[in-house]
């Protein structure tokens, strides 16, 4: 099948352009405008210019899904549409822009799309692995418990923080209750996946990456300590000197001090050295559940 996904988070809105055959995505395509559809997003209201710079970017990557002759779009909104007061106003907008429903995703749904596109993509051990999803507006956490898998969605993303000003205390007085429930759950030893434009940026940056390489950040391992010297980097640079810094995009310069912190105080409660960085995440998730969704409809 021919498929498409699209992901409109708070800060970018992303595709993917993919083949799924029994349970295998194989990416063909992927996209990715960074729209800031969270901008004040602790007013709780989605701003009209965000709002037409997201439509925008939908209307590209449906454009592109159509010429790929994608035989399903699934189109997914998570923390700044789920959040919005006016969330209504800006589903109508897109439907009547685009023809799109859009879906608003939970929390919990959220992060069980991107546990799920993590386990296609990398050949983890699930019974010892946490998976973190930082984006713009949330940070999810998805780890195993017993026979159950446990989704915790939090209000700490890169926008939200930055545009908070939200110190390190501040931050880990929101997560750490979730970080404790998840040290005497995941007893023993386990290992971190980190999905999410943060964990891909700070990939990109170790590796000097002037372009782009998906192959290489996918399962790319970033230890605590050259996290902690690219933070370093990073704020000795400047919000105009980290626009230059290779690997990471421009777009980004503004909110990524705030994703590498959250990052860190995840490793550094949990007592972790490192993480595994993974490039398939929600997007392959939203691709598989439509798979399937069409196969059962095939079968009825």
């Amino acid at each position: 099948m021919r498929l498409a996904s699209i992901d409109i988070g708070t800060n970018s809105t992303r595709l993917l352009l993919a083949e799924v055959n029994n349970g295998v995505v194989t990416t063909v395509k992927t996209g990715l405008i960074t729209t800031r559809l969270g901008q004040g997003i602790n007013d709780g209201r989605l701003l009209p210019a965000a709002m037409e710079r997201t439509i925008a970017a939908i209307k590209t990557f449906l454009a592109q899904s159509r010429e790929f002759g994608a035989t399903g779009i699934v189109a997914a909104a998570t923390s700044a549409v789920r959040d919005a007061v006016n969330q209504a106003e800006f589903l109508q907008l897109t439907r009547e822009a685009t023809g799109l429903q859009v879906k608003v995703l939970s929390g919990e749904q959220e992060a069980a799309a991107s546990y799920r596109g993590v386990l296609a993509g990398l050949p983890i051990a699930p019974q010892s692995t946490l998976v973190l999803d930082v984006g713009g507006g949330s940070t999810e956490f998805i780890w195993p418990a017993g026979n159950a898998v446990h989704y915790v969605s939090l209000p700490v993303g890169a926008v939200r923080m930055t545009e908070g000003g939200h110190s390190d205390e501040q931050i880990k007085e929101i997560i750490s209750d979730t970080l404790l429930q998840i040290k005497k759950q995941l007893a023993g030893s386990f290992s971190l996946v980190a999905v999410g434009g943060t964990a891909t940026s700070l990939a990109a940056m170790s590796l000097q990456l002037s372009q782009y390489e998906p192959a290489l950040v996918h399962g790319h391992y970033l230890s605590l300590a050259e996290i902690d010297r690219l933070l370093t980097v990073l704020i000795a640079a400047g919000t105009e000197g980290r626009k230059k810094i290779i690997g990471l995009q421009p777009d980004r310069s503004d909110i990524i001090l705030a994703g590498v912190r959250i990052i860190k105080l995840v490793l550094e409660g949990l007592e972790l050295q490192g993480l595994t960085v993974s490039e398939t995440d929600i997007l392959h998730g939203l691709v598989l559940e439509l798979a399937q969704q069409m196969s059962k409809q095939k079968l009825e």
